[in-house]
């Protein structure tokens, strides 16, 4: 049984975190004129449902995924997100 302790032990001491990144496009529903769509790129770790959730719902903005990637590390602390790796691809890697 001590054997047995002292093995999850060392394995809990050993774990990895990471997290998802994801890269919206938010559009303001609610606008001073029809002619104009405000719209951002953000980048956060909520998932779509909770981004729109926490960000006023669907009734105020339109939420579109764009893209996604993992990171190595935790956010505590107010670190920053790491940077998307498709910024490192070259063109002629997509074609």
């Amino acid at each position: 049984m001590i054997r047995l302790l002292s093995i999850l032990i060392l394995f809990s001491f050993s774990a990895k975190a990471e997290y998802r990144v994801y890269q919206y496009i938010v559009k303001n529903k609610v606008s001073s004129s029809p002619e104009t769509v405000d719209a951002n790129i953000k980048v956060s770790t909520l998932n779509p449902r909770a981004y729109l959730a926490y960000n006023g719902g669907g009734d105020l903005i339109n939420v579109e995924l764009l893209r996604t990637w993992m990171c190595p590390g935790r956010t505590a602390g107010f670190k920053d997100l790491c940077p998307s790796p498709y910024k490192k691809l070259k063109l002629e890697d997509l074609q």
